[in-house]
């Protein structure tokens, strides 16, 4: 199993089981706001899950899935700290994440633009 697919099982596997908890364990609990902000959290984690898998269907993807990974943990873990704490100065960690999630992104379009261009010509009909 490569990188990527490893990092986005596991963070699809694990925003199941917070969806499930925010659904069912914290709706009671957290105010609307806060609740709110969790499945944000939730709802990022599965996105870049999902696009990890399917980068794990690419071998020209290096450098993203590491990028991608930390920087969902930052973003959607400090929602997740926030919306259960309500410690705000959590919430300046957030576009901290979101930062490498775009870099994360930046790296998924070199990475394939590289590929591209390292492919012999006239295989351009193969893709």
């Amino acid at each position: 199993m490569n990188r990527a697919t490893l990092y986005g099982a596991a963070l699809g596997g694990l925003g199941v089981a917070l969806g499930a908890f925010g659904a069912h364990a914290l709706k009671d609990t957290l105010s609307p706001g806060a609740l709110n902000t969790f499945e944000t959290g939730v709802r990022y984690q599965m996105y870049h899950a999902l696009a990890l898998l399917a980068l794990g269907a690419q071998p020209q993807q290096k450098r993203a899935p590491t990028w991608l990974l930390a920087g969902t943990a930052l973003f959607s873990g400090s929602l997740y700290a926030l919306a259960l704490s309500g410690v705000k100065p959590l919430g300046a960690i957030t576009p901290i994440g979101g930062v490498l999630q775009i870099a994360g992104w930046g790296f998924v379009l070199a990475d394939a633009l590289g590929a591209r261009r390292a492919r012999p010509r006239g295989s351009e009909h193969l893709n």
